[in-house]
């Protein structure tokens, strides 16, 4: 009898659709806390986790493992290579939250664009004469550069198109010709998309150490640009985008992410009102909470039942699911 550890809150209906699986047993541990569910870990047949790490340290205390099912579609804090060697395969949502995601990036980017912040303190303030700053601009006709065209990064494009927007993609995985038959135009590489795009949004995972944005591509932007970030927060380099936006480089940016989570109350970025913010919440709509709560238990009751979905797991080429 198979048994279940749910490592943080979610969605009432991916719980009855546990509670309807014969012959499993679970924990619940609500709580998104880092070191919350180790305890309950060592008795775990399967691991449902929300964003809390799992090293290699942690999986030693977890002899009975035997799945680990992502709610939600980044990894970044699981160490894969620690799974794969033991034969565990990591498990993601697939796109159940890619239109929120999506609709996020473009509250963001509308958000930032009118100068949202801004006008609302003003009007609290009773300064109706900020209207008059023409600070807001429109998406209409401007160019809009998506890095990464995955599930999410094709969805906003067709938002955007909405909007009239010219839309370049930069992403190398991904064929031109895939890209122009979504109606996008593929830019030649990462420095020529910025250099043509009055908005860029970001929608890849973690590239590495270093920032894919830093001062130096910020540098590349046409004045007045707006940066939005829903995807990953060490994407960006904070600092050099408060110094853009601080200096009028860049007219303002929408963030969801940030390299610390949650960001501590000194942190820079929460003091600046032309930065657009939300608490990584891009892809928790009610509607996507419940389809990834779904998803993530049917991952785990399928692995059991012998007929897990390969094109789900992260690691399926390395454990022969592919």
């Amino acid at each position: 009898m198979p048994h279940v550890l749910i490592a943080g809150k979610i969605h009432p209906d991916g719980l009855a659709l546990l509670e309807g699986a014969a012959g499993v047993t679970s924990d619940y541990i609500e709580s998104i806390g880092e070191t919350a569910y180790l305890d309950r870990l060592p008795d775990a047949d399967a691991l449902l986790l929300r964003t809390q790490p799992l090293t290699a340290e942690i999986l030693a205390t977890a002899p009975r493992l035997k799945i680990v099912s992502r709610h939600g579609v980044g990894y970044d804090a699981i160490d894969v290579a620690a799974l794969t060697a033991r034969g565990i395969p990591l498990t993601v949502v697939g796109d159940v939250n890619a239109q929120s995601v999506a609709e996020q990036t473009l509250t963001l980017m509308l958000a930032a664009a009118k100068r949202l912040i801004r006008a609302d303190r003003a009007t609290r303030a009773g300064n109706w004469t900020y209207r008059e700053a023409l600070e807001p601009c429109e998406l209409n006709g401007k160019t809009l550069l998506v890095v990464g065209f995955g599930r999410i990064g094709r969805r906003v494009t067709r938002l955007c198109q909405a909007f009239e927007m010219r839309v370049l993609v930069h992403d190398p995985f991904v064929p031109a010709e895939d890209i122009a038959a979504a109606g996008a135009t593929p830019a030649v590489d990462l420095a020529d998309g910025l250099k043509r795009a009055q908005f860029l949004t970001l929608h890849l995972p973690k590239t590495g150490d270093a920032p894919l944005i830093g001062a130096a591509e910020l540098a590349l932007l046409p004045e007045e640009a707006i940066l939005i970030n829903t995807a990953r927060g060490t994407l960006v380099d904070e600092a050099a985008l408060l110094a853009a936006v601080g200096s009028g480089r860049l007219a303002a940016a929408g963030l969801d992410v940030f390299k610390a989570e949650p960001p501590p109350a000194e942190t820079p970025v929460l003091a600046e009102d032309r930065l657009v913010l939300t608490p990584h919440a891009a892809g928790l709509s009610r509607e996507s909470a419940s389809r990834m709560s779904v998803a993530a238990m049917h991952n785990i009751l399928d692995f059991f039942e012998g007929r897990l979905d390969g094109r789900l797991v992260v690691n399926a080429a390395d454990l022969g699911l592919a």
